[in-house]
């Protein structure tokens, strides 16, 4: 038996001449939250149809536990599903919209019961049996479809942006008991989202997908520090993107010779004739009034503080270098108080945090 829930193997799907997901190779372990994050039009979404079954592959081969999935239609596959709209049947209850999966399965009714009253308990929906989806809210109608898909306990759950009409207090705090949940039943949950904060905050895995491609696939802490294309610096978290316009090796040392003339020590690159743009995270720059104030370092910057946008705990101190170059740095709000605007700033920037990206 194969210990990945699901295999994809080459997998390409056109329509027409326009191909939205090309030749992709994807192995998702058992038991694991799994995350297909990108931009709108990437192929995520066409992504996880063909998984489900409701859209199939051009070419290549769809495994869900070991076994090929090809001609397979989406009721035979043991998975579950919960949409972007939750799909609830507006005449049922709670209740009967969670049990209508195990009835269709032919479950029998005192055990289609008891599976009802587990779902609502893991989701706390307890007491909510009897109400109709009109009259919850829209986080109690998103668990309600959480519970109806958890229900008949597939091996595998696909969830499309189960999040995105809920406003922001309430995906925060779905985003946790949605990981809690998935860890609770050590169920296979692949989850396909926009949203970086999302994936980022829920996820085993993401695989960041762009124009039909894997761009880079990984645990997200991996990818944040160590993405390997602009594009991926650029979608997940924040950063300053420079061009590099070339790489100069000195005795024990490696400088990335910037747009605008900027010199940065950094670490050696695997791959220095694919380096195209250096990444610099905003939190990783220091920032202080005085250069006494920072740690000594070999890449130390100068220049005037020309915005500030104040997150609550945190600012966005964007610095104007002389040769024009713009750079962003994120302080902790109770770190410099009395930062303003059109003051001389310095900054500090470890070798060790500057990435060097491909295109």
């Amino acid at each position: 038996m194969s210990t990945m829930d699901v295999e994809l193997i080459a997998i390409s799907k056109n329509y027409g001449a326009n191909r939205v997901v090309d030749n992709i190779d994807l192995s998702i372990p058992a038991g694991k939250f799994v995350s297909i994050l990108g931009p709108s039009g990437c192929g995520k979404t066409t992504t996880l149809n063909m998984i489900a079954g409701f859209s199939d592959p051009s070419s290549g081969d769809i495994r869900i536990r070991g076994r090929s999935q090809l001609g397979v239609p989406p009721e035979k596959r043991g998975i579950g599903l919960v949409f972007q709209n939750y799909a609830l049947f507006p005449h049922m209850t709670v209740a009967e919209n969670v049990a209508f999966g195990l009835r269709m399965k032919g479950c029998p009714r005192a055990k289609t019961e008891t599976e009802v009253r587990s779902a609502l308990r893991r989701v706390h929906l307890e007491g909510f049996e009897h109400r109709y989806p009109k009259e919850l809210s829209g986080g109690q109608q998103q668990r309600t479809a959480l519970a109806r898909a958890i229900a008949p306990k597939p091996s595998l759950l696909l969830l499309d942006e189960p999040l995105s009409n809920l406003d922001l207090k309430l995906r925060e705090a779905m985003r946790i008991e949605l990981k809690e949940i998935q860890e609770e039943l050590g169920m296979t949950f692949i989850y396909v989202t926009h949203d970086q904060d999302e994936a980022m905050a829920m996820s085993d895995r993401i695989v960041v997908m762009h124009g039909g491609f894997v761009a880079q696939e990984g645990k997200p802490n991996d990818i944040y520090d160590n993405p390997r294309s602009r594009f991926v610096a650029d979608f997940i978290g924040k950063s300053n993107l420079i061009r590099v316009v070339s790489l100069r090796r000195d005795e024990g040392s490696t400088t990335a010779v910037l747009e605008g003339g900027i010199e940065l020590i950094v670490e050696p690159p695997e791959n220095p004739d694919a380096v195209r743009y250096c990444c610099l995270r905003p939190e990783a720059i220091r920032l202080a009034p005085e250069k006494t104030e920072l740690p000594s370092t070999a890449n130390a910057l100068t220049g005037t503080l020309t915005r500030i946008v104040n997150l609550g705990a945190y600012r966005d101190c964007y610095v104007t270098l002389a040769n024009g170059t713009v750079l962003k740095s994120l302080v902790r709000s109770t770190r410099l108080p009395d930062l303003r605007v059109g003051c001389p700033v310095h900054l500090s920037i470890d070798p060790k945090v500057v990435q060097l990206l491909e295109e």
